[in-house]
Formats: structure tokens, sequence, C-alpha cells
């Protein structure tokens, strides 16, 4: 796959798409092991988890429901703006269910700690986040991921399946560190 856009724009490949097959079947077996026989209420955040949200369900083998949401707090930026939106909110009520957030990365937990927040005042049973990445050294806030894929060590703008960067790059069948000329 040399010399194709693909390469144009990642310096590397983090996690191939056998890597994330693998993963994400893991969390969907450790998901529905945990809420055997319970219904699950699946919050998709757009645009990022919309891939993951898509190959975690059909690896979930208990009832489900899903909604989307989108939230910001990044704009066109790197960096987070520290300015929490709710773009779209759920159609449906979640109060008495149990819901889990999909996430496609879990940083400084600034826009999660907000949206969860945000989402205990509609009374869920329970309420937790998965995250497909997890980047615990950005951390600033105190949230952890309830189920994760990746735990990513060093500090890479990752771009692909799903994660963008100023809404290019979804597409990547991989994740992939973006070139730096790129976004600086």
């Amino acid at each position: 796959m040399s010399n194709t856009y693909f390469d144009m724009v990642c310096e590397k490949i983090l996690y191939s798409k056998e890597d994330i097959e693998n993963k994400v079947r893991e969390i969907g077996e450790k998901i529905t092991a945990d809420y055997k026989g319970e219904k699950i209420f699946f919050i998709s955040i757009l645009n990022g988890a919309f891939m993951f949200t898509s190959d975690l369900l059909k690896h979930i083998n208990t009832d489900c429901e899903i909604d989307f949401m989108q939230v910001s707090t990044y704009g066109n930026s790197t960096n987070t703006s520290g300015d929490f939106k709710v773009k779209k909110d759920l159609s449906v009520d979640i109060e008495g269910k149990h819901v889990i957030i999909l996430e496609d990365i879990l940083d400084t937990g600034y826009t999660m700690e907000k949206l969860l927040d945000y989402l205990k005042i509609k009374k869920p049973k329970s309420l937790k986040c998965c995250a497909f990445i997890d980047k615990p050294q950005r951390r600033i806030n105190d949230v952890k991921a309830d189920y994760y894929g990746f735990v990513m060590e060093k500090d890479y703008f990752v771009v692909g399946y799903g994660l963008d960067y100023d809404e290019h790059y979804r597409n990547l069948p991989y994740i992939g560190v973006l070139k730096e000329h790129i976004y600086s």
C-alpha cells in the first residue's frame, strides 16, 4: 500500500485493521459478559465513534438500544477550547436504563466529565464510559474509561477508524500517527 493517500498523511500505523477488529471483538465480549441478561442503552458520540460503534454492536450478544449525541469542546483545533456544547442531544429518555457512552478517544477527560455530568441529570440506572483509545498521560480531569480498547502511552495525534483532524482522515482503515506538518 505504498504511495497511497494513506501513506501521504500518516507517519506510521499504530493499530492495523486486524488489531482493531480483534480489540473491538474483545470489548464486545467483555460488555456482553458484564451485562448478561440486561438491556444496554448505548450512546455513540458523533462523529468520531461511528465506526467503532458499528463494529462493536456486532459483538454485543444481549438486548440493546442505541442513540447518538454530538458534543464538542475542540472546534477545529488540536486542543480543547474549554467550551462544552451539545450539538445533537438524545432523542429518547434514558431514565432507569443501563447506559454506556461509546467514545473514540478519551484524552484530557474534559469533554467526558462534562458529558457524564450532563447525562447523570437524566437519571440512568447506571452510566459507564467505553473509549476505543485511552490517553491517560493527557488526563486533566479525573475520568476513567470503564471499558477501553488501546491505551496510548505516547502523545501522538492519531487519525483513522473514525478519528479525524478537522473532519478529515476518518476513512483510514487503520489508526495512524498524523504527519506533523499537516496539523502544525
